[in-house]
């Protein structure tokens, strides 16, 4: 991980955990792993913990570690640094993918909660109509009693949304995910439900699903259209889950949305999204930021804690778990 992430995720309080759990050397931490005094520590090393912006490690990177036995990422998806090499060494790689789903449920339910009433379409209205409040009427129900969430993924994030839903008691909830076991989502107090089935209930549309090739533009065309007048759809997934192109013709034609990634991202700054009051737009902020990564940091120094005193991972990531998680 570079400095920065260093410095925001690993505190006085996990530094103090990292120096009990293990043995440091220098240099303690890198971005990069190709310079001649980063190899020679490589040689040495045993675990690594990573975050953010760790390079890959290919064939290369694990030539010049011969003694390293585990990978434990402080962050959320192990995609882009953990190929197949790593697995076929036998490696053990850990995310701390569970510590980053609970602030990304915390701004779904937000988001939920304020569908609900349409209210950061109708504070967009405010600044047109100010006095007219005629505006009140134009955006379908306003109302949190007798709606319809519809959850697609029941991943870590989705399975929290669920939860702090049920705690709220407000609304029905569906989930749908074709590889999740139903007798799951049941006892987590939702319905299991088919995509075709669920969409036309659904007041409010959540995505948690992970970017796999199954799932790249799983919301097109077909299944914005399927949405009932007033649904409101929240993506704080990924933004290959929907094509954006139906999203963006969908949209122009009234669909309520609250986007968190978009395709591209950052938007280029002729998007018409910009300009649609009923598109809410945030710069990827649902996850983990600022003080929020220590969590996460937390829970790779629990992994390496545990891996010391030979107690067996908590959040394993193997080579075919890949296939249905980020």
């Amino acid at each position: 991980m570079n400095d920065r992430t260093l410095r925001t995720q690993f505190g006085r309080e996990e530094l103090a955990r990292l120096r009990a759990a293990a043995s440091l050397g220098q240099p303690l931490s890198a971005s990069h792993l190709d310079s001649g005094t980063v190899r020679a520590r490589l040689a040495e090393v045993e675990v690594l913990v990573t975050s953010w912006g760790c390079p890959v490690l290919d064939r290369q990177v694990l030539r010049a570690a011969p003694r390293l036995r585990a990978v434990l990422h402080a962050a959320g998806s192990v995609r882009a640094h953990v190929p197949d090499a790593v697995f076929d060494r036998g490696l053990l790689v850990t995310t701390a993918a569970d510590s980053n789903a609970e602030p990304v449920a915390q701004y779904t339910l937000g988001a939920v909660l304020w569908a609900f009433k349409k209210a950061p379409f109708l504070a967009m209205d405010a600044r047109r109509f100010r006095e007219d409040w005629s505006y009140l009427h134009g955006r379908g129900e306003l109302s949190g009693r007798d709606r319809t969430v519809v959850i697609v993924g029941f991943s870590r994030t989705g399975r929290r949304v669920v939860d702090l839903l049920n705690t709220l008691a407000l609304a029905r909830v569906l989930v749908v995910d074709p590889v999740a076991d139903p007798a799951e989502i049941t006892a987590a107090g939702a319905e299991p439900a088919q995509l075709a089935q669920a969409l036309p209930q659904a007041d409010v549309l959540s995505l948690h699903a992970p970017e796999l090739p199954e799932t790249r533009h799983m919301i097109g065309a077909a299944q914005l259209a399927a949405l009932p007048p007033g649904a409101v759809l929240i993506n704080t997934a990924r933004e290959s889950l929907v094509d954006a192109a139906a999203l963006e013709a969908a949209c122009r034609a009234g669909l309520h949305a609250v986007l968190d990634v978009t395709d591209p991202e950052p938007l280029p700054a002729d998007s018409i999204l910009y300009d649609l009051h009923n598109v809410v737009l945030t710069p990827h902020i649902a996850g983990s930021l600022g003080s929020e990564t220590r969590t996460m940091a937390g829970a790779a120094l629990t992994e390496l804690e545990r891996y010391a005193t030979g107690l067996p991972p908590l959040a394993p990531v193997t080579r075919q778990s890949l296939t249905v998680q980020a």
